[in-house]
């Protein structure tokens, strides 16, 4: 038996949103899309192009609160650039970096429903 990592989920309020902020922030580009017939959910897979992996967004219509619940968000995804220096000057310049550690060479973005992204440097 032998298991492979193929996504990872993040429900989002507004995908439209939150379409535009992982294109822009990430580069990540949409792979395919299921919407229910009745127009309850939207699910939305997101590739980088290079690995395989997806990130999907979830959009349920019924929700019925006005945010998602995301703890300390000690829980995230981790994205690896080949320039942090460009990539820390992108997300500086769209205001999403929400913590940094210089010691360690790592800081975290926040998406528009408040995950947390952490951004590492490619080895």
């Amino acid at each position: 038996m032998n298991f492979q990592f193929a996504h990872y989920n993040y429900n989002v309020m507004d995908l439209k949103r939150s379409l535009k902020f992982y294109q822009e922030a990430l580069g990540l580009i949409e792979a395919r899309r299921k919407e229910a017939g009745d127009g309850s959910f939207i699910l939305v897979y997101l590739e980088d192009g290079a690995t395989g992996f997806q990130l999907e967004l979830t959009w349920l219509r019924d929700w019925g609160k006005d945010r998602y619940e995301l703890g300390d968000n000690e829980v995230h995804l981790a994205m690896a650039v080949d320039n942090m220096e460009e990539a820390h000057q992108k997300h500086e310049e769209m205001g999403c970096i929400c913590y940094e550690n210089p010691g360690m060479g790592i800081y975290f973005i926040q998406d528009p429903d408040g995950y947390w992204i952490e951004i590492v440097p490619a080895k």
